[in-house]
């Protein structure tokens, strides 16, 4: 891939208002996640992912951790990660379904409600309202311009963690052999 070298380089290829445009709102939306993220954790000792996903448990309690990933947006593996999280610090429970045994219910517990009912909202889910509002047009043009746009610069990745996330452990180990755990490919 080549890199433009100078302005007018990339002027030729774009119009230079809209490269900034795009390039502030990414910056906006980094930055506003990065301090939703430390409000949070100095606020509640919990991070932003894990808020957000007691939000959707709020929202949808009896919820399974496939649900959690469509709600949140993410895959299934990273929203496990979050929920093993919470279910070791007492804030949600996993039971047996009472009308299915094979499935595995998530919900608040009262430690996850009350400490719910003192967070801020979080920035994710100010986002998921505002793709709401621009309709499934709209939202559907934004997903497959972000997804080429991604793709253009190298970077795809199927099943990325939550914000401020851990990766799962299944992950980083198969990251590591695919470039034989020094990052060289």
């Amino acid at each position: 891939m080549t890199r433009p070298t100078e302005t007018s380089d990339l002027g030729e290829r774009s119009n230079v208002a809209d490269v900034t445009s795009v390039m502030n709102s990414v910056r906006i939306l980094f930055r506003g996640v990065r301090l939703n993220n430390v409000d949070v954790e100095r606020q509640l000792g919990i991070s932003l992912a894990q808020l957000f996903v007691l939000e959707q448990l709020a929202q949808h309690p009896g919820c399974s951790v496939n649900d959690l990933a469509s709600l949140t947006g993410t895959h299934q593996s990273s929203v496990s990660v979050v929920v093993r999280k919470l279910t070791e610090r007492g804030l949600a429970e996993k039971r047996t379904a009472s009308d299915d045994a094979r499935r595995v219910e998530l919900s608040l517990t009262p430690e996850g409600r009350a400490l719910l009912g003192r967070s801020p909202m979080t920035f994710q889910a100010r986002l998921l309202a505002a793709l709401q509002k621009l309709g499934t047009d709209r939202t559907r043009v934004l997903a497959e311009t972000l997804t080429d746009w991604l793709r253009l610069c190298g970077v795809e990745d199927p099943s990325p963690p939550m914000f401020f996330e851990e990766e799962p452990k299944s992950r980083v180990q198969l990251e590591r052999r695919a470039t034989n755990g020094d990052g060289a490919r």
